[in-house]
């Protein structure tokens, strides 16, 4: 049975930019859930925030419009993307860049736990590399870190700052 991640109730809504960028393109529902292998339902409702996008078909949906992850979470409105932005996020290195910058902003696993309202087991296999991170988590730790999340799962290499960049792009 697959296990669908919801957008658990004390959580605000991400204000995803996944509906405006489909509509930007021209592309239905229909065309953009087979194009990321879902039922068009199932995109219909992380359209609406009723259920949360699950990071990899993110992904998947940064491939398809060729945009930063930061872009479709709302943390750079904008740019689209960044230059030296790789295709894919790096699975070998997104948990110790999870790691480093909680230790570099002196947080306890128990501290982003809290902050996060989840345990420290779960901070503990997102930092290990067992458990891929929640889409939610992730905007919250680039929020809560000032840090790009295409940074923290490798997808680039240089440290964006979100608050510098907003700043910029003023």
């Amino acid at each position: 049975m697959p296990v669908i991640d919801v957008v658990p109730i004390d959580k605000p809504p991400l204000n995803l930019n996944i509906k405006f960028m489909r509509e930007e393109e021209g592309i239905s529902q229909e065309e953009i859930a087979k194009k990321l292998g879902v039922k068009r339902s199932t995109y219909s409702l992380w359209e609406l925030e009723i259920n949360q996008i699950p990071l990899p078909r993110l992904i998947e949906l940064c491939k398809i419009y060729s945009c930063s992850i930061d872009y479709i979470l709302a943390l750079n409105k904008k740019e689209r993307k960044y230059p030296h932005m790789k295709y894919d996020i790096d699975y070998t290195i997104h948990h110790k860049r999870l790691k480093e910058i909680r230790k570099e902003h002196n947080y306890t696993q128990a501290k982003i736990a809290k902050k996060l309202n989840t345990d420290n087991g779960v901070i503990s296999r997102y930092e290990n590399g067992k458990t891929l991170i929640l889409t939610s988590f992730l905007r919250e730790y680039s929020k809560i870190f000032d840090i790009s999340a295409d940074y923290l799962l490798g997808k680039i290499d240089e440290k964006i700052n979100l608050k510098e960049l907003a700043q910029v792009n003023s």
